[in-house]
């Protein structure tokens, strides 16, 4: 279980009940009377989000910034390995992240870092409900009788969790740069008649710069409850809009704990870097086109930090299938996959037929 030894809960000042986080009234709202307490912070929330080194933190993440701050409970899905974080009294029956109820106790065998910041919700349920049903109808694919569902009865909010990182960059390049330049050719046509044509050459030259660049906070999902291809959809988040992690912003949420450590999300955040500074670099090279391009690159300044980022989810099941649906809990986008209409479907590939027909029959026309 997570280390825990602050708060336990967040007691009502009406009625001493356990509040919780409300992302339609961005306050702490008693589930049993309705009173709104407004979010106090303390502790480290009080200071603003910190950035830590990473190098340091490679070596040793000190114990007392592990866990979560407050009692917890943590169950595994064996379906998807998703392991949730929530309220002690909480019964889960199934997974929030797949739907199934194939769910174990897990117990750690050392307590996550604790978040250093998160976006709290910003869209209540009512809203995502109808962002949804909105997304549903613009399926222009999807089976009519599918467009009449709602399929919202198990839509749900989970905090995800980030990595963040920045880093400095001071790079040099060097490259082949290409600078396109065209003659003029005769040839013979298949009715033997002497053409004309412009052919393409390429004049190559060597060429060198540098680049400085500053990644500010790269993203690094460490979820295995959603699909990364899935998240993307619904990316960015704004980060610049985290507030220092408090736990009153996830009271009464479910948290998914990372299961992608520092020392991997931080060789993915570096691989993307890498991936990017190639691309800046390659645009500084003057010409028409490049080749053999040789990055010599400089890290410094690499900091990360670990958030909890909102998202809804949406799992349900149309025939034989499953379809999950997310929506960015910030940002309000919409991604997911849904059934298709064989008819439907049939009746696009055939407009698309007749229409390459009737295009190759106007060329062919006026070919003629």
């Amino acid at each position: 279980m997570a280390d825990v030894t602050a708060r336990q809960r967040f007691d009502c000042p009406a009625c001493g009940g356990a509040a919780e986080w409300s992302a339609a009234k961005q306050a702490l709202v008693c589930p049993f009377c309705g009173t709104v307490s407004p979010m106090k912070a303390d502790g480290a929330a009080a200071g603003g989000v910190q950035e830590y080194d990473l190098v340091t933190a490679l070596r040793n993440i000190p114990q007392s910034e592990r866990g979560w701050e407050i009692a917890t409970r943590s169950v595994k899905c064996k379906s998807c390995e998703a392991i949730s974080v929530f309220k002690p009294e909480r019964v889960a029956q199934n997974c929030d992240f797949c739907g199934s109820p194939a769910l174990v106790e897990y117990d750690e065998i050392k307590s996550p870092i604790r978040p250093e910041s998160v976006l709290p919700f910003k869209l209540g349920e009512g809203d995502v409900r109808d962002k949804v049903r909105a997304w549903y109808r613009s399926r222009w694919l999807a089976p009519n009788r599918f467009k009449n569902r709602a399929f919202t009865d198990t839509l749900h909010g989970v905090y995800l969790p980030y990595w963040t990182f920045d880093a400095q960059v001071s790079a040099q390049w060097t490259a082949d740069a290409g600078h396109y330049y065209y003659t003029t050719e005769s040839y013979r046509d298949s009715n033997g008649r002497t053409q004309t044509r412009q052919v393409q050459h390429t004049r190559w030259e060597p060429a060198s710069g540098a680049l400085e660049h500053f990644f500010d906070d790269e993203l690094v999902p460490a979820s295995k409850g959603v699909p990364p291809e899935l998240l993307r959809k619904v990316e960015p988040f704004p980060t610049p809009e985290v507030v220092p992690y408090d736990a009153g912003y996830v009271s009464g949420w479910v948290v998914e704990q990372y299961q992608i450590d520092l020392v991997a999300a931080a060789q993915h955040s570096r691989e993307a870097m890498d991936a990017k500074l190639r691309e800046l670099c390659a645009a500084q090279v003057p010409g028409d086109t490049h080749r053999n391009l040789q990055v010599d690159a400089d890290y410094s300044g690499q900091t990360f930090k670990h958030v909890l980022l909102p998202l809804w989810l949406l799992t349900y099941q149309y025939g034989a299938k499953t379809f999950r649906i997310v929506c960015n809990g910030f940002t309000g986008t919409v991604a997911g996959k849904y059934p298709k209409s064989w008819i439907k479907v049939a009746l696009l590939v055939i407009f698309i037929l007749i229409m390459m027909a009737i295009i190759f029959g106007f060329a062919e026309g006026g070919g003629g």
